[in-house]
C-alpha cells in the first residue's frame, strides 16, 4: 500500500518526470538512498509504467487538438482500435463505457486537415459508424 511519501514523490515525479532524487529527498526529509529504493519499489509494483515527456502540439505544427468519439460496430471494436493506433495524427486510443465506443485523441494541422482526418482516413476504416470530434479550445490541466 502506498504511504504520504510514497504519493509526494509520485506527485513530484508527475509533475516532473526529471526532478533529481536529490530534490525529493529534500522535500521528504529522507536520503536520496531512500528515495531511490522508494521509486524502484514502486516500478516493480507496476504503479510507475514509465517516464515520459509532454509536447506542445502547436510548437510542431498542430493547431487543432481533438478529443474524438468513434462508434463502431460492436464485433469490430477492436479492429477499429487497432488501425487508429497506426496513425501518426492519433496520439492516444481509448475504449469507453461513455457516449462513444472509442475516444481518441487527434492532432491536426488546421481545420481542413481534421476534416481530412475525419472523412479520409478515420471514417473510412471498415466498421466506423460515426466520427464525432470535439476540438479542445484550452487545457486547463
Amino acid at each position: 500500500m502506498l504511504d504520504e511519501r510514497d504519493r509526494i514523490i509520485l506527485d513530484m515525479l508527475t509533475k516532473d518526470a526529471r526532478t533529481p532524487f536529490t530534490e525529493i529527498a529534500k522535500v521528504l526529509g529522507i536520503s536520496e538512498t531512500a528515495v531511490r529504493k522508494r521509486v524502484k519499489a514502486l516500478e516493480e509494483a507496476g504503479v510507475i509504467k514509465q517516464y515520459t515527456i509532454v509536447v506542445d502540439p502547436a510548437k510542431l505544427g498542430y493547431n487543432l487538438v481533438s478529443i474524438t468519439g468513434i462508434d463502431t460496430k460492436p464485433e469490430k471494436i477492436f479492429d477499429v482500435a487497432n488501425k487508429l493506433k497506426e496513425f501518426d495524427f492519433v496520439r492516444h486510443v481509448y475504449l469507453t463505457s461513455g457516449d462513444h465506443m472509442i475516444m481518441a485523441e487527434v492532432w491536426a494541422k488546421d481545420g481542413e486537415d481534421l476534416s481530412d482526418i475525419i472523412s479520409n482516413k478515420i471514417g473510412r476504416i471498415e466498421g466506423v459508424l460515426k466520427v464525432c470530434p470535439a476540438i479542445i479550445l484550452e487545457k486547463m490541466k
